[in-house]
């Protein structure tokens, strides 16, 4: 009876790994394809180095535009800019309720206490008196914040050919900056005290005209 071939791939009931299977059974791979969670690591690597560039150019982008000038960011509680001169009209305001700063900025010695007497006989509140250099071709400068808008009215009336500048006081204080070209009070008999509004800008027919 003839025996039959041996199965060169048992071994006493073992099964016999070749060179191919076992190079098969240790190859690396490269994709990992074979293994859900490597793969799963790199979709998610993927993802998140994508979603980081989107990021980094959409952030570039803003800060362009922002600098560009083509976007502008709303600030909260933002107060919509004031007027440089105020435009409301005002009641003339008793004398007795205004305290004002006497400033000389004329060169004329002794003016702002000769002012600031003729202001208190007026019964205006006299603080501080002194000097200042204050460039400016109206008579005087009527100085103070949104507190003291119709003291200024009301001192303004006194005091004519004077223009008013707004400043960032709080209170309802004043400076009345008297210049070169201040003459006089105006006549306390002869005072409109009516309701008005704030002169800020100089007559065009005294304001210097620009060099050409």
């Amino acid at each position: 009876m003839a025996r039959k071939p041996k199965d060169p791939t048992v071994y006493h009931g073992h099964h016999v790994v070749n060179g191919r299977q076992l190079r098969e059974q240790f190859r690396e791979d490269p994709e990992g394809l074979q293994d859900p969670s490597r793969m799963w690591r790199r979709v998610r690597h993927g993802v998140a180095i994508a979603l980081l560039a989107l990021i980094v150019v959409f952030g570039a982008g803003t800060a362009w535009a922002i600098l560009s000038g083509y976007l502008t960011i709303p600030q909260p509680n933002a107060q919509p800019a004031l007027p440089a001169c105020p435009t409301g009209t005002y009641d003339y305001v008793p004398a007795d309720q205004i305290s004002v700063n006497v400033l000389n900025a004329a060169f004329r010695e002794g003016l702002a206490r000769q002012v600031a007497d003729q202001l208190a006989a007026r019964k205006f509140v006299i603080k501080d008196v002194g000097n200042a250099t204050y460039p400016t071709e109206a008579a005087a400068v009527i100085r103070g914040g949104i507190a003291g808008e119709a003291a200024a009215f009301t001192l303004q009336r006194n005091v004519p050919g004077s223009i008013y500048v707004r400043d960032g006081r709080s209170d309802a204080s004043l400076d009345l900056i008297l210049a070169p070209g201040y003459k006089t009070l105006t006549d306390a008999a002869l005072i409109d005290q009516t309701p008005g509004t704030i002169t800020c800008d100089l007559p065009t027919s005294t304001a210097t005209p620009p060099v050409r």
